[in-house]
């Protein structure tokens, strides 16, 4: 399935979230479609549990 076809279905649902639940229904679906795309990546292997939990380093390594 294409992107543009995900697209699609994720912003119909948003659309009826909104239209028949009201503005917190689409908050709801939003914020659980977010989790759910990084679910998502997360087991196909795109993100690794290390890339939320990193420091920032010090310092002088910013300046890089």
């Amino acid at each position: 399935m294409s992107l543009a076809v995900i697209g699609m279905i994720a912003g119909m649902a948003l659309g009826f979230a909104g239209y028949f639940g009201g503005f917190g229904a689409f908050l709801l679906v939003a914020a659980l479609g977010a989790i759910g795309f990084v679910v998502g990546r997360f087991l196909e292997g795109d993100l690794d549990p290390g890339d939320f939990f990193r420091t920032r380093g010090t310092r002088d390594d910013r300046r890089r």
